[in-house]
């Protein structure tokens, strides 16, 4: 980017033209705020979008979020309007902005909103939006001009004051054209990636046996037996981690830490911290392929005794001692256990059982009582290669999601001066 010249770094062929400034209050042509509607009015009508519906998307294309009782005409919405936050939670949030589609029009848009209508011969709707919500001097001065009080606020005096820069009305379509199809491919991502942890949770619940029962609710065909209820400590040892100082930490050997647990059900061997061990340490805290390693101490409920496989013999390497070490020794497949420990009666079992102190902690009595069903080993083995395949996609539509992600990024910082 030529700052003097005000022209991007990335243009479309043929466009060579800088840029202009204009204020926005120079670009509207009518403005007002939303309508105000109680909680209990809330249940039917029409689709109102609100304040805090308008921070996920640049677009808003009719989403359906709240129905209300909606009569005037003035709180109706029209395709290429702007809504803005009027008030925000954070300061970082205060005046975001959508444009609204064509599928977004006859909704209306509630208190603490303000559509805004602009010249179209002057401006592209959705290009102004992605100024308004990704430009750094842009957010910057509309972070200066809010007002503090409970909230974050925003004035129209404030709103109409950002500069815009902008190039032929022409160019803003090609640049708003892109990233309109930067967003759809996003938007279809993350529905499948959003549908995909719904089916894997929905098939969490029925594939293995509710409380109460040794029968799933869903089976693959071949399988009627009932699945045998064990302790856990009757399947295998358990091991606490070993206590670093901080010393130690940050030179050594592969280690791992708590937070190559958290969000996980297998560790990942190419994200491990360092710590010093002796050969004896090495020895009594070394890991396995089909280890289990469990959070032993966790900030919040929610984290304690989450759960990851290791997934090959890591050689010279140890775990925190906020970590429990199960090492196997009945023949559970490896892929199976990287499930079961996440499913819901497993999880209630042993955030029950935490202990309060400045943490949340479980002791390895608690994982030597946890009560588990397990069907025989062939079924072990088409569960886990069912979810194991099903981790695969989330996992390939969470990277499509993040590449995508960072395209938009790389667009938005070399196409807008």
């Amino acid at each position: 980017m030529e700052q003097n010249k005000k022209t991007p770094q990335v243009r479309f062929k043929g466009y060579n033209d800088a840029w202009e400034q204009r204020k926005v209050g120079e670009l509207v042509v009518k403005h007002n705020a939303g309508i105000y509607i109680s909680k209990e009015d809330y249940g039917s009508g029409t689709n109102v979008i609100g304040v805090g519906n308008i921070y996920d998307n640049d677009i808003f294309d009719g989403e359906i979020y709240k129905l209300g009782p909606v009569s005037d005409s003035k709180f109706l919405l029209e395709e290429n309007d702007l809504v803005y936050g009027e008030s925000s939670l954070v300061p970082e949030g205060i005046a975001r902005t959508v444009c609204v589609g064509k599928n977004g029009a006859g909704s209306a848009f509630a208190w603490h909103t303000r559509r805004v209508k602009v010249n179209q011969n002057n401006v592209n709707s959705h290009f102004a939006t992605l100024e308004l919500n990704y430009h750094p001097e842009v957010r910057k001065y509309l972070m200066s001009v809010s007002t503090q009080t409970a909230l974050t606020g925003m004035t129209t005096e404030g709103y109409f004051g950002a500069t815009l820069l902008l190039p032929t009305v022409e160019e803003q379509n090609k640049i708003s054209s892109l990233f309109k199809r930067i967003d759809h491919l996003i938007t279809l991502h993350q529905r499948k990636y959003d549908k995909l942890i719904n089916v894997k949770q929905a098939m969490l619940e029925k594939m293995f046996p509710k409380n109460g029962s040794l029968y799933p609710e869903i089976r693959f065909e071949g399988f009627t037996d009932a699945w045998e209820q064990r302790k856990l400590g009757k399947l295998g040892t358990l091991k606490n981690g070993m206590n670093f100082s901080q010393e130690a930490m940050g030179v050594g050997f592969p280690f791992v830490n708590l937070q190559n647990i958290f969000g996980n059900n297998v560790i990942n061997v190419n994200d491990l911290g360092l710590a010093m061990a002796s050969e004896a340490q090495l020895k009594d805290y070394n890991l396995l392929e089909g280890d289990v390693l469990f959070v032993r101490s966790s900030v919040k409920l929610e984290g304690v005794g989450e759960a990851a496989l290791v997934p090959i013999n890591l050689e010279n390497t140890t775990y925190s001692g906020f970590i429990i070490r199960f090492r196997d020794e009945y023949g559970l497949d490896k892929n199976f256990k990287r499930f079961i420990f996440c499913i819901d009666s497993i999880r209630s079992q042993i955030m029950s059982q935490a202990t309060n102190s400045a943490n949340k902690n479980i002791s390895q009595s608690v994982l030597e009582n946890l009560d588990l069903k397990i069907p025989c080993k062939n079924e072990q083995v088409k569960i886990g290669k069912y979810f194991s395949n099903l981790d695969y996609l989330i996992t390939l539509h969470q990277r499509k999601l993040k590449k995508l992600k960072n395209i938009k990024k790389s667009c938005l910082e070399k196409m807008f001066v």
